[in-house]
């Protein structure tokens, strides 16, 4: 008898496959897709893996390029969007970095961040512990205060106008060098109110999470959480897992979609409740003997404890959470009590205060009940 596994692997692998057929999915209440993309618009969320760089769209670097007096090699935004073409991550990083030229002062990353908790308010989204990349703004001689300073108004102003609540996580780019990671981590302590942890991104051919393990336990004694990405299907992907796990002690593992390909390592992070920010529009599929898997689906399924998050969402379709959701719904055949579970991870494993946590499941609960949908 085929489960539901079976049916979602076998729709991925069919030609032009972007979603499941209505066959797989037609047990899934609500029983239509514009109910259930208002179940998921109203939906109280939280974000854990958004890259606010990753969020600075193209009408607003031509914006900040005006005012930073800067010349773009594009004739307008449409053009821009045209050239955002990538097959793999070290050809979106390159676009990526590119597009941070334009972030010089203080004013463009507020505007950035505002940007960004404006849109995700929005949509619902109650809270976000969103990343930022400092090597990269401080190499092009960027003060790490005119970031941080910038970044920090701005969560001020949007918790005030908007509602929303938002936390800030410093990256190490794990392709430059050790040395610059720790002279970011070394400028932005005096700063350290301002971050919740510190977080690993960027290319990880090579650069395995143990080259910053001084700097880890760095952060952690500043007080610091700490998370690292594992992107799926990198080399050595689940030793790098493991490693972030066992020896570096991660509270969070970024992507991690390949854990799936290893019981033991499902074991050990369900047994530590390690959660996992899910990014299916960049990183939804592993491959395994040359064929795809729905690595939401198969996380789910396993037990681990998962959010759906937007990455980057400016270069990816500017689709934000709620997009991200309702495309992740129809991939993976989510029922809303699968949705509700998600966000109750997310809030659950949210680096926040008890009675702040309780008072979003409160409204995450709340929420279910009005749809009968409690996970």
């Amino acid at each position: 008898m085929l489960d539901r596994r079976m049916l979602i692997r076998a729709a991925m692998a069919a030609p032009l496959a972007g979603a499941l057929p209505a066959w797989a999915r037609a047990a899934t209440p609500p029983a239509d897709e514009a109910t259930m993309a208002r179940f998921i618009a109203g939906l109280p969320k939280a974000e854990f893996h958004v890259h606010l760089e990753g969020t600075l769209e193209a009408e607003m670097k031509f914006a900040l390029a005006q005012r930073n007096g800067l010349k773009l090699p594009y004739a307008d935004v449409e053009a821009m969007k045209r050239s955002y073409i990538y097959h793999d991550l070290p050809s979106f990083l390159k676009i990526y970095y590119d597009g941070m030229q334009v972030l010089l002062t203080e004013q463009d990353f507020y505007d950035l961040a505002f940007g960004y908790l404006n849109k995700a308010a929005s949509q619902n989204v109650l809270y976000a512990e969103m990343f930022f990349d400092p090597q990269e703004h401080l190499k092009r001689g960027v003060p790490i205060g005119a970031v941080i300073g910038g970044i920090t108004r701005a969560r001020g102003d949007a918790a005030k106008a908007l509602g929303i609540q938002s936390q800030l996580i410093l990256c190490f780019m794990r392709d430059l060098s050790a040395e610059s990671a720790m002279e970011a981590l070394d400028a932005a302590l005096p700063f350290k109110d301002k971050l919740v942890g510190v977080g690993l991104d960027s290319d990880e051919k090579g650069n395995p999470p143990e080259k910053f393990a001084e700097h880890f336990a760095k952060a952690r004694a500043a007080g610091l959480h700490v998370t690292m990405h594992c992107d799926v299907n990198q080399e050595n992907t689940l030793e790098h897992i493991r490693t972030a796990l066992l020896d570096l002690k991660a509270e969070r593992i970024d992507h991690g979609g390949n854990i799936v390909q290893s019981p033991e390592l499902v074991a050990l992070a369900k047994s530590l409740g390690i959660p996992f920010t899910v990014c299916p529009t960049f990183s939804g599929k592993v491959m395994e003997n040359g064929q795809p898997i729905n690595a939401l689906r198969e996380m789910l399924d396993a037990g681990l404890k998962v959010s759906v998050n937007s990455d980057d969402p400016a270069y990816m379709g500017s689709e934000y959470i709620t997009e991200v959701l309702i495309r992740a719904q129809k991939d993976s055949a989510l029922t809303p009590a699968e949705l509700v579970r998600i966000e109750r991870n997310a809030f659950g494993t949210a680096w926040i205060p008890a009675q702040q946590r309780d008072g979003y499941l409160a409204k995450l609960d709340a929420y279910a009940q009005t749809w009968g949908a409690a996970a």
